[in-house]
C-alpha cells in the first residue's frame, strides 16, 4: 500500500466569524457572506492564478482546523436531522473525519493585487471559520460539477425552512452596511445547534467582532442587543 501524503497549507481565509457557532452549515446557503483567501509567502506567483479570473466559482479543500481528533468514530450526528439520528461518517460532512478535510464551493468575486499580501482572492459564500487552511484550489467546471438529476440522499428528508428574522433598526445600525444582508443571511439558517429549542434562551453569536444576542421562538429569530 502505498505511504500517506504529507500535505501543507497553501492559503487561510479570512471571514467575519473568530467562533465556529453561526457559520453557515454549507457553501453557498449565505451567499452575502464574504471571504478573502491570503496566500502564504511561498505560494504568491501570479503565475499560479493564470486565467482563474475566467472561472466564476472555485472549490477550496480546507483543514477542519478546529475538529482534530486523535480517534474517530463511524457514525455521526448529521444536524440536518436534528442530532437524533446517526449516519455513516462518509454519508455526510461532519468535520470529525479520519482526516479532518472539508470541501466548499464558493463564488470568486475578484482578483486583488495588493502591496503587503500579494494577489488575494476575494469569494463569497463562504462557510469557513477566519484562520482556516486552505490545502488546495479548484476551479468549479459546469459542464461536469453540476449534476441537476443527482439524488440528496437523508438531506431531503428535511424541508427547507428558513427563520424569519426580526432586527430592530437601532440595533441593525450597528452593523457596518456592507455586512448586514450577510449577517441576517446567517441568522435566517438558524445558528442555534438542531437539538435547542428554547424560546426563551438568549443565544450570542459572534460575528464581525461584535456579540449579537437574539431569540427563537415559532420559527421567528428576534435580535435583543449587540456588544
Amino acid at each position: 500500500m502505498a505511504e500517506g501524503l504529507f500535505i501543507k497549507p497553501i492559503a487561510y481565509i479570512e471571514t467575519d466569524f473568530q467562533e465556529k457557532f453561526g457559520i453557515p452549515r454549507q457553501s453557498g446557503r449565505a451567499e452575502s457572506l464574504s471571504g478573502r483567501i491570503v496566500f502564504l509567502p511561498e505560494y504568491r506567483n501570479p503565475d499560479a492564478l493564470r486565467e482563474l479570473e475566467g472561472f466564476s466559482h472555485i472549490w477550496l479543500l480546507f483543514d477542519f482546523s478546529k475538529s482534530h481528533r486523535e480517534d474517530w468514530s463511524p457514525t455521526v450526528r448529521p444536524p440536518r436531522l436534528g442530532g437524533n439520528r446517526r449516519v455513516g461518517v462518509f454519508a455526510s460532512r461532519s468535520p470529525f473525519r479520519p482526516n479532518p478535510i472539508g470541501l466548499s464551493s464558493v463564488r470568486l468575486e475578484r482578483i486583488e493585487e495588493t502591496e503587503k499580501d500579494g494577489i488575494v482572492l476575494h469569494v463569497s459564500g463562504v462557510d469557513l471559520l477566519s484562520g482556516t487552511p486552505i490545502y488546495d484550489i479548484k476551479p468549479y467546471l459546469p459542464f461536469s460539477d453540476s449534476h441537476p438529476d443527482a439524488l440528496g440522499g437523508y438531506a431531503e428528508e428535511v424541508k427547507e425552512f428558513r427563520l424569519e428574522v426580526v432586527f430592530p433598526e437601532e440595533l441593525l445600525a450597528m452593523i457596518p452596511a456592507e455586512k448586514q444582508t450577510a449577517l441576517m443571511e446567517c441568522l435566517a439558517e438558524d445558528p442555534r445547534p438542531a437539538y435547542h429549542d428554547e424560546s426563551e434562551r438568549i443565544y450570542s453569536m459572534l460575528f464581525a467582532g461584535q456579540d449579537i444576542h437574539f431569540t427563537v421562538e415559532k420559527g421567528v429569530l428576534t435580535v435583543v442587543g449587540i456588544d
